[in-house]
């Protein structure tokens, strides 16, 4: 399932490339007709994410919200403003088990993005969800729809394909602040004190396992299953532990490196959660998942930092991977 960082740069693609604009929206699939109905022809106003989920907002106070879940995707196609990124994978990124890019055209030695990613418009094709990749290049505009495409959103120069989400809705003003309400914080749309404190006061009352926690969207958004191990190793913190049973100042510490690791994965495309690498070491990070992970997709193997073997077992229907040792 796609993460926060991935569902922020769809949004960014959105943003670039259709609001603005006029967009002529339409369900091949025929399942989305009446909502398609709704907001083709209007102008597109804005994009934001919220965690997982995407709105995008039209010139007559109507909503598309999306949420892409296990197995959906988005398919760009035309002349596309595209992050550069992309551009500089020559192939997939983004996906932990995957290749990924070599960055150094885009980022400077710290991993920072120096070039804001921006670039000029070229037609190609762009596949995002929870990996990215250049697709191929593109002979006609638009291209036929392929497969089951439950809405295309379609301006004078570029395309753009969903299929397979998990929620696909046209929603007012009163029914997106009501989804908004049930979500937990995201750090890249607020990371102000008021955010954190809500993060850390919502932890500290409850009894739930703090492995669950972070992976509970009214809690905290946007946390899937590799940020969750990764950042509970970081902390030291073992994901058993009741929310109740943590200080505050370890909750408030886990918040920033949560906002510190977003932000990474938001400008790069990668969930890298490895500080401190330079030169050729953080190449190899930045296109190989075993490089770039502290526990996540390691288990059996001895531990980065004492050498204990790292644990998997099953915490909330999903792989929970942690030294224990140092999350003791």
């Amino acid at each position: 399932m796609p993460e926060g960082h991935s569902v922020h740069r769809i949004t960014r693609q959105f943003a670039r490339n259709f609001v603005g604009r006029p967009v002529q929206l339409s369900s091949p699939q025929g399942r989305f007709a009446a909502g398609a109905a709704q907001l083709s022809g209007h102008v597109m106003t804005d994009a934001r994410a919220v965690g997982k989920q995407m709105f995008l907002e039209f010139d007559n106070g109507l909503w598309l919200r999306v949420h892409l879940g296990m197995y959906g995707a988005w398919d760009f196609a035309g002349d596309i403003i595209m992050d550069a990124t992309i551009a500089s994978s020559n192939g997939r990124m983004g996906q932990t088990n995957q290749r990924g890019t070599d960055l150094a055209p885009v980022l400077d030695s710290a991993g920072e993005n120096s070039m804001h990613s921006i670039g000029a418009p070229r037609r190609t094709r762009v596949r995002m969800a929870e990996q990215e990749k250049e697709i191929d290049q593109l002979d006609t505009f638009p291209p036929e729809p392929v497969g089951q495409v439950r809405v295309r959103l379609l301006t004078d120069t570029v395309s753009a394909d969903l299929r397979g989400p998990t929620a696909c809705e046209v929603l007012d003003p009163a029914q997106v602040d009501a989804v908004l309400a049930r979500l937990g914080p995201d750090p890249q749309l607020d990371d102000s004190p008021e955010a954190e404190q809500r993060f850390v006061d919502i932890v500290r009352k409850k009894p739930t396992r703090i492995g669950l926690l972070l992976m509970d969207q009214s809690v905290v958004s946007g946390i899937g299953n590799v940020y969750r191990a990764e950042l509970l190793f970081r902390a030291r913190i073992n994901p058993h532990a009741p929310g109740k049973s943590l200080t505050e100042e370890s909750l408030r510490a886990l918040w920033r490196d949560w906002a510190h690791l977003l932000a990474i994965g938001v400008n790069t495309g990668q969930m890298m959660t490895m500080d401190d690498l330079t030169g050729e070491d953080y190449r190899l990070a930045m296109k190989n998942r075993a490089d770039r992970h502290w526990v996540y997709k390691r288990e059996g193997l001895p531990c980065r930092v004492c050498g204990t073997h790292i644990t998997l077992e099953e915490m909330g229907a999903r792989k929970l991977y942690y030294c224990p040792s140092c999350q003791a």
